[in-house]
């Protein structure tokens, strides 16, 4: 008998930071992500959720004095948004331009032929891709 079929789990994306608020700029006004949840002094750490009421992921930066987090490891660490339709990823792009965010060259060019790269204040990269996830 095949076992039952679950419901897709909710993806929670998190990482240190340094300095939450340097970070909001570029997830809250660039990318239009909301903050969910904010929360000061748990257990030693502070954080932030960000992402849509509704999306089945969120984005979640916590900062602790205990261990500073540093930047980014590599350039190809990227955090991908895939949007087919052009006029919302014009739109995408647009919204980080004016939210004060120019596109970097992609570490890997393949990310540039049909996207933009742009870099967080940690040094870590999101690239919103003009294209379907064909996966």
């Amino acid at each position: 008998m095949p076992a039952p079929k679950l419901p897709p789990p909710k993806l929670r994306v998190a990482r240190p930071t340094d300095d939450i608020d340097a970070l909001l700029p570029f997830y809250r006004d660039g990318l239009g992500l909301e903050v969910l949840y904010r929360f000061d002094g748990h257990g030693g750490f502070d954080g932030v959720m960000l992402g849509h009421p509704d999306a089945p992921y969120h984005l979640e930066f916590t900062r602790t004095e205990a261990h500073p987090a540093g930047r980014a490891p590599t350039q190809d660490n990227l955090l991908v948004f895939y949007l087919p339709d052009q006029q919302a990823w014009r739109a995408a792009v647009d919204r980080m331009e004016q939210a004060g965010f120019a596109a970097v060259p992609a570490f890997n060019p393949y990310w540039d032929a049909a996207g933009r790269t742009f870099e967080d204040a940690d040094g870590y990269r999101v690239v919103l891709q003009n294209a379907a996830w064909s996966i």
